[in-house]
């Protein structure tokens, strides 16, 4: 099936997955954290929806994304859910399943060199705001 065919919500689903694993792999391989405990507290940082929705305004605004990747974005920030959330708000939980829908088709169209190319960029701004 074509990523550009499917539902928003299922690419986002997907790609909150397959995000979750380069967030595990980088805290574990290259920041060699093993406690889980701190494991928790870390990647919680790097799999949040307020990381996961600043970090799209920055890499629009700094034009980290192509055209495609925002359309894409935009496709699953704007598609519609029936899930109520507890710690953020619908607009930052929407933006963070654009951007988890972003991944997603990235993933399914076998380009995980740009998937690296974006979580390299990703890592940098969370580490760093």
């Amino acid at each position: 099936m074509r990523p550009d065919l499917m539902n928003a919500l299922a690419l986002a689903y997907l790609g909150d997955g397959v995000f979750e694993v380069y967030v595990r792999e980088y805290l574990i391989v290259e920041k060699q954290i093993t406690k889980p405990d701190l494991l928790q507290k870390e990647a919680i940082r790097f799999v949040s929806a307020k990381s996961q929705a600043a970090f799209m305004q920055a890499a629009m605004a700094n034009n980290w994304v192509s055209e495609e990747e925002i359309r894409i974005y935009k496709r699953g920030r704007n598609t519609k859910s029936n899930r109520v959330m507890k710690n953020t708000s619908v607009i930052t939980h929407n933006q963070s399943s654009g951007f988890e829908a972003l991944i997603g088709h990235l993933y399914l169209l076998k380009n995980e060199e740009r998937i690296q190319e974006i979580f390299e960029l990703y890592k940098n701004f969370v580490e760093n705001n």
